[in-house]
This record gives structure tokens, sequence and C-alpha cells, in this order.
């Protein structure tokens, strides 16, 4: 059974993992959506190499473009959905924190919005 997909919508509005999908080369934003829908597809099976835990419920979906390296913060919600929250150009071999602590303050904020479901 497939997983939900949901992009993290600001207070404003916006969606920024689909405007970040958008600004990719056409090429870069198939492949990305190909592996969006894998991991809808797969759920928590959709593991290594294309997914990892960064800490606690959240998690990276790994997109190799060549040349260019994407990564796709997510974490899991109920009801079997899939939350993408923030969406980035990596650049060097660690994640930056800075990265990391955009999706964890957006997925704290989803989870302080939809607390009943």
């Amino acid at each position: 059974m497939s997983w939900n997909i949901e992009m993290y919508e600001t207070e404003g509005g916006r969606k920024p993992v689909e405007e970040f999908l958008m600004a990719l080369p056409k090429y870069h934003e198939t492949k990305a959506n190909i592996l969006i829908q894998r991991l809808s597809q797969e759920g928590n099976m959709f593991g290594f190499p294309f997914t990892k835990t960064i800490s606690g419920k959240l998690k990276e979906l790994r997109i190799q473009a060549s040349p260019n390296i994407y990564r796709i913060f997510y974490f899991a919600h109920i009801d079997k959905k899939f939350v993408l929250l923030h969406g980035f150009t990596k650049k060097t071999e660690q994640t930056p924190r800075k990265e990391i602590r955009i999706a964890e303050n957006r997925m704290n904020e989803y989870i302080r919005r939809n607390k009943n479901g």
C-alpha cells in the first residue's frame, strides 16, 4: 500500500520543496520526482542509498543527478504520509547544519499546526 506525499506549506501558502523542484533543470526535476514516487510506493522500505535518517524522525531523500547532488528532507506523519520539508543542492561532504535546522523547524511547525492529524 502506497504512502501519501504532502509538500510542506508555509503559513503564507508557499511550498518550498515544490519551488525547489521547479527550479531544477528538467532532467533533474524528473529524476527527483521519480524518486519521490518510489518513496510513495515503497514507504519505509525505500532505504539506503536513496534515503538516510538524519536525526529522530527527520530523513533525507538522496538524489544523484550528475554532476549535482540534491537532498530533500522529509518525515513520516500519521496515516502513512510523508511530508517533504526542504530541498537543497548539496555542495559539501557534510550536510550543512543550517539546512538541517530549516527542515527541523518546518517539521516542528507542521506537527504543531497538525496536532489532530
